[in-house]
């Protein structure tokens, strides 16, 4: 009798844990500057469609390599993050090597213009969210972490709140890898390319205070050393920030803890600026 008593209470807890888990959509955004259509993953909070409740957004990027589904598959938990946070959690397509960018030599990607207006532009429409500056956040890992940072201080109008997960904060640094060189072209003929659309450059010209701003990298990592200069630059510049180094490499392990930080302080901000409103 105990035994089965103890299988009802498993089932019971499992149950309670899967009606509280997020769901997860996967729709098609198209892309007008692209001529083409992405696929994209839409995580909502469990009870997204009993509610009437408009939810902020939290754009997440992934990385050189990744495509879509990259985040959800390996850290299934943002379901449950959706939810326990009150948080859309969207998962767009960025190309396998497109690094976010509008290309100077490349008039084919333009995953900045889609990542910045055509993604949120068809998120407000088909979903209920908090169609603001202050309702949107966008974060990512590596490749995805300097996206998000270059397109939330290009585009601060749309977002109010930024983050990176070991992104390369200096494209200059890597100039002969992850075929930076097809979006940028050949370093010593279009150098003004390669620092134009270097994170770690434009903040130069970002308005203070008007980002909340969250970055953290492993110690171990091997975009460590330029995080770390990002950060004393954004200090010498006197921009407020977070800025987090711990033990980690370059690899899931670190960014499935390091995402869950993000996903609070987003969800932190956004109940800030509800009290404001």
């Amino acid at each position: 009798m105990k035994i089965i008593l103890a299988k009802i209470l498993v089932l019971t807890v499992l149950l309670a844990a899967e009606l509280r888990a997020g769901t997860v959509d996967t729709v098609q955004i198209p892309s007008r500057a692209m001529d083409t259509a992405f696929f994209c993953v839409v995580i909502k909070p469990a009870d997204y469609e009993r509610s009437k409740q408009c939810y902020p957004v939290v754009y997440l990027l992934h990385g050189y390599g990744g495509w879509y589904a990259n985040w959800l598959e390996r850290e299934p938990a943002l379901t449950d993050y959706a939810d326990q946070y009150r948080v859309l959690i969207v998962c767009p397509e960025g190309g396998k090597n497109s690094w976010y960018l509008d290309s100077p030599v490349d008039s084919a990607i333009r995953f900045e213009t889609y990542i910045a207006t055509e993604v949120p532009d068809f998120i407000d429409a088909h979903y209920r969210t908090l169609p603001y500056r202050r309702g949107r956040a966008i974060t990512g890992l590596s490749m995805g972490g300097h996206g998000a940072l270059l397109i939330a201080f290009r585009h601060s109008s749309r977002f109010g709140a930024c983050g990176s997960m070991s992104g390369l904060m200096d494209l200059r640094a890597t100039s002969q890898r992850y075929e930076l060189a097809l979006r940028l072209g050949d370093i010593s003929r279009h150098a003004d390319n390669w620092k134009n659309y270097s994170v770690i450059s434009a903040v130069e010209s970002h308005p203070h205070d008007s980002l909340a701003i969250i970055v953290d990298c492993g110690t171990d990592d091997p975009f460590f050393p330029l995080n770390r200069r990002w950060h004393e630059k954004m200090l010498s510049l006197k921009i407020p920030h977070d800025y987090v180094e711990r033990p980690g490499k370059h690899d899931w392990t670190y960014w499935k803890n390091a995402v869950r930080y993000q996903l609070f302080y987003f969800a932190d901000y956004f109940e800030r600026m509800g009290k404001m409103n």
